[in-house]
């Protein structure tokens, strides 16, 4: 005989939110990392000393590190700049390498937060990338 299952019950928003980060943090424990990753999508760029210059797509953005897809032939160990859209330039290590992609290890933590943040907003955004107005073609009447 099986034994009752609990009935199921709503959670509310921030119940589910709380059960996802402690779900994490048991994964997380489990494979022996600190930090939560952040899967998205994001075009970034790697410098290698010398001034060779890589461009990525970043899969996984941590405080700690990221993984991103990548042609370039790094080794393990080499000492890496990372500059990423809302977060800017970061100093690391390549951490690991496969045939298409890199784990870099940050120097110091970052908020991966700030690479989903929305670009172009604020009072600190100049003047010519800020929307024209009434921007609407010549001869066209209101209806």
């Amino acid at each position: 005989m099986q034994a009752a299952q609990p009935p199921l019950t709503r959670r509310s928003g921030s119940e589910v939110v709380e059960h996802i980060a402690n779900f994490n943090a048991a994964g997380l424990a489990s494979q022996g990392r600190e930090d939560v990753r952040d899967s998205l999508f994001l075009a970034g760029l790697v410098l290698r000393g010398g001034g060779e210059e890589h461009r990525v797509r970043v899969r996984n953005l941590s405080a700690g590190g990221m993984m991103a897809e990548c042609d370039a032939d790094f080794s393990k160990g080499d000492a890496v700049e990372v500059i990423l859209r809302g977060v800017g330039r970061v100093t690391g290590k390549v951490a690991w390498r496969t045939a298409d992609r890199i784990g870099v290890a940050f120097d110091l933590e970052i908020d991966p937060l700030a690479a989903r943040r929305p670009v172009g907003q604020g009072a600190d955004l100049p003047e010519f990338v800020k929307p024209a107005g009434d921007a609407r073609r010549p001869g066209l009447r209101n209806r």
